[in-house]
């Protein structure tokens, strides 16, 4: 299996090779060259295996066995979801009025993202014991995946961390998880500035492709291959927990809703539609809905500014998966998809080709939600059911409300739940209820914490260097201080 960028100009890498990149070194994403097609009788023996199972699967397609043994990969992935809190791993609840809630927010952190990194960390450290190397990886986050990246990898010998976070701009509680972990290989940054801009100096610092090679760095973003791949299994678990039978000719659907910022979750539920997942796709948004423009009228481009919203880790302006998503339906045109980016890249704003716009609109249906659905869902969600959702999950529920109220038929739909509302106390007490905390989370508020401030005043990319050739120099001594 080799991967190529989406761009068309970088080499092609296998899974390795795109797993230690982040970006390509052309500023395009990692694709797999080509998708495995599965047929009615793959999907019928994938249908009854359990989540972790499922994850096995996928992988073995995507990661060729003479880089990972079939043994070890079931090893790490086994590995990699034995600190979750339900056995399931992933769980689907079963509410009133049809709605189904995908819970993927069982993890260390309480957030989806726990599934995918920490599958990813196994890889890496799996390939960094191999080669006997060191990695610096620079994170950006808007709330979960710093927490989640950190969990993955804290105390890990072979990998330093950063995590650049937007002061004031996540929660309390997933500013805590972040700071309040001391490993010597974890350093967290409080930037004075929004999750986008945060993106700006770690870009600069991978576009130096001499310093990224030097310093072995790499991203842990949902730029990176490896965490969407495992992503694609939420779709695939959430379609055999919902599809009424695989007896039937043709298959049926299932509609899955994707509360979505950045499009990681999105370009994965894309892939397995590719490869002949029936899956009707829907994405949700908040107010900040650059994809629901793209879809409704091959509108990409920047507003004004960021919002701010109750589902605080989907306030993003540039929703880097949409590239996968592009060069997916335009029939992997690199050439295509590179004078696209390109273009967003230099004006902050682009027309998609109107054949491109037409495909993202039959492979994907979009809906913008307000805070007022937002709360007036986890209230409707409370009183159903007694069962609270986190302002984000609502944004799916809120399509499932919206569809059901207007009696639309519709094939079983299951809505993506990204995090536990045990995370989100604010928005729980905005929607009128009372927030559940779980002990380890209010532990969190008599922790020490550690995070050093980047000033508006501060060369940002400056620091950023600073530190990791300062990771490097220890690195360095550390390797020196061993062979002795």
């Amino acid at each position: 299996m080799w991967y190529v960028s989406t761009r068309g100009m970088a080499p092609r890498v296998n899974f390795e090779g795109a797993l230690f990149s982040g970006y390509a070194p052309d500023g395009g994403l990692f694709m797999p060259e080509e998708l495995p097609q599965l047929g009615r009788e793959t999907l019928r023996q994938w249908s009854t295996l359990s989540y972790p199972n499922l994850v096995k699967e996928l992988c073995a397609l995507f990661i060729g066995p003479e880089l990972i043994p079939r043994e070890d990969l079931n090893e790490l992935i086994h590995r990699a979801f034995s600190r979750f809190r339900h056995k399931e791993v992933v769980h689907l609840s079963r509410l009133r009025n049809g709605l189904n809630v995908l819970e993927l927010w069982h993890g260390v952190t309480y957030a989806f993202k726990d599934l995918s990194l920490c599958c990813t960390a196994q890889f890496l450290q799996y390939f960094l014991e191999k080669r006997e190397k060191h990695v610096t990886v620079v994170v950006g986050t808007s709330g979960d995946t710093g927490s989640a990246a950190i969990e993955s990898v804290q105390g890990a010998k072979n990998v330093d961390i950063i995590v650049l976070l937007p002061k004031g701009h996540c929660t309390k509680i997933q500013e805590l998880q972040m700071t309040t972990v001391l490993k010597d290989n974890v350093h967290v940054f409080g930037v004075e500035g929004n999750s986008d801009e945060l993106d700006e100096p770690i870009k600069a610092v991978f576009t130096d492709v001499a310093f990224v090679k030097k310093h072995n760095l790499m991203s842990l973003n949902s730029v990176n291959w490896s965490r969407v791949l495992i992503q694609m299994a939420h779709h695939f678990f959430a379609y055999f927990r919902c599809v009424p039978s695989l007896d039937m000719h043709p298959l049926p659907p299932v509609e899955v809703v994707v509360p979505t910022g950045a499009a990681g979750n999105l370009a994965a539920g894309c892939i397995a539609q590719k490869m002949g997942l029936p899956i009707r796709l829907v994405v949700t948004v908040n107010c900040n809905d650059i994809i629901h423009r793209t879809v409704q009228r091959g509108d990409f481009s920047l507003s004004e500014t960021v919002k701010p919203t109750l589902a605080s880790a989907m306030d993003i302006q540039v929703p880097y998966n949409m590239e996968r998503i592009f060069w997916l339906l335009s029939d992997s045109d690199s050439q295509g998809t590179r004078a696209l980016m390109e273009q967003f890249e230099r004006t902050q704003s682009v027309s998609l080709p109107k054949e491109l716009q037409s495909k993202l609109s039959l492979a994907v249906t979009s809906e913008p939600m307000s805070d007022e659905a937002i709360t007036q869902t986890m209230g409707r969600c409370w009183q159903e059911n007694q069962y609270l959702l986190c302002p984000h999950s609502a944004v799916a529920v809120s399509y499932h409300y919206q569809q059901m109220d207007r009696q639309q038929p519709s094939p079983p739909r299951c809505c993506l739940a990204p995090a536990s509302a045990a995370k989100f106390p604010e928005a729980v007490l905005a929607a009128g209820l009372t927030p559940e905390t779980p002990l380890e989370i209010l532990a969190l508020e008599k922790k020490e914490t550690r995070c050093t401030p980047m000033q508006k005043s501060d060369d940002w990319t400056l620091i950023l260097r600073n530190t990791i050739e300062e990771i490097g120099r220890q690195w360095t001594g550390h390797l020196l201080n061993a062979s002795d």
